[in-house]
């Protein structure tokens, strides 16, 4: 690298540091009205919620708006140099453009690798933290009392044997209208039934009441009645309760852990268990592509100048974050299979990063 290679290097550097900490702060000002009544509520200090709230929530944002902060700074920092004829200075000794953005290439590479680092390990501590005080102070405000109903939950514990539940209650961990059943052949061989179960802590089982236990054997069929039966299911109430934040709190490692669980049982929700593994990934590379639209889309003078060039930056990054939240909920909810969602708006815009690159003079 040349001194000004270095040059280029840090003023990227030194703009997204710059940009990235401004709008921290803007994204604070704006959680924190939003959130003003639930923080009275909670009759913490400040620098409880501070410590309890912020210090997980800050790390979230950042990371959910890094592509867009370095897309944001880059423009910036680039049609500035374009507007001071430093970019036309450079291709006029000819350099080519490919040789300009060698510099993009090494910060955007440093900052993707950051930042996929962070996705996978640094992240879900903060979300620890973050989802831990909004569980706590903010979500369960609204349903009263921190209750939880589950009904209509069906469980696969393996590839013979199906578990239904008609009512659950994840505060207390009991529930209603249990049945578990084996089929062989397409015939039932095993059929277990319960009113009432609940989560027993000491022998760490589930305890079913009264409960209905049927063998059948062809045309025999064996009944019996069991006060009080015992049963592993593997499942824990941890495993049944519905929990939103556990994709996020997960390093990556325990979320690829849980996507095998979670197969081996035909849930339902995997996809989006795939959709948050594939994603961090996706996030990275997306800072290097959004590198290379801002720097290609800057470098050329125009007549609005930076205002011009940081409104079109404003567009690009809105229509990312739409494209991402399109694909998430049309794998999570659809058939779109998790791997092509997450990076689908990766590729989508890296066809808009070449278009640039090829009508810009070289």
């Amino acid at each position: 690298m040349k001194k000004l290679d270095w040059y280029i290097l840090r003023q990227y550097l030194t703009t997204f540091l710059f940009s990235l900490i401004l709008f921290a702060f803007i994204t604070i000002a704006v959680d924190a009205s939003e959130k003003a009544e639930d923080f009275i509520k909670s009759q913490l200090s400040f620098w409880e919620i501070a410590r309890e709230y912020y210090s997980g929530f800050i790390p979230h944002i950042i990371s959910l708006l890094f592509p867009i902060f370095v897309l944001i700074s880059v423009v910036f920092f680039t049609s500035r140099l374009a507007t001071r004829n430093e970019i036309i200075a450079m291709l006029s000794t000819g350099m080519s453009l490919k040789r300009i953005l060698l510099p993009y290439w090494i910060g955007s590479l440093m900052l993707a690798l950051g930042l996929g680092l962070s996705n996978h390990y640094l992240i879900p501590i903060a979300n620890k933290i973050r989802t831990t005080f909004e569980s706590k102070y903010v979500d369960m405000g609204s349903i009263g009392k921190g209750s939880q109903y589950i009904t209509n939950l069906h469980l696969r514990i393996d590839s013979f044997t199906y578990a239904g539940i008609r009512n659950y209650d994840t505060v207390s961990k009991t529930g209603q209208g249990f049945y578990l059943q084996r089929v062989r052949n397409q015939k039932v061989e095993y059929n277990l039934r319960s009113e009432t179960f609940a989560w027993d802590t000491t022998k760490k089982q589930w305890r079913l009441d009264l409960a209905i236990e049927r063998k059948i054997n062809g045309l025999r069929e064996d009944v019996a009645l069991l006060p009080n039966y015992y049963i592993k299911l593997g499942y824990q109430p941890y495993d049944i309760a519905a929990d939103e934040y556990k994709k996020d709190r997960l390093k990556t490692p325990e979320l690829i852990r849980l996507i095998n669980k979670e197969e081996r049982r035909g849930s339902e929700g995997v996809n989006a268990l795939k959709f948050e593994r594939y994603r961090r990934d996706a996030y990275a590379v997306a800072v290097i592509i959004m590198t290379m639209i801002a720097a290609i889309l800057a470098s050329r003078k125009i007549r609005g100048g930076s205002g011009l060039h940081l409104a079109l930056a404003f567009i690009i990054g809105v229509s990312f974050i739409m494209c991402d939240k399109f694909s998430m909920v049309f794998s999570t909810k659809g058939n779109f299979p998790p791997i092509v969602a997450a990076w689908f708006p990766n590729f989508l815009f890296g066809i808009l990063a070449v278009y640039l690159y090829r009508r810009s003079p070289k």
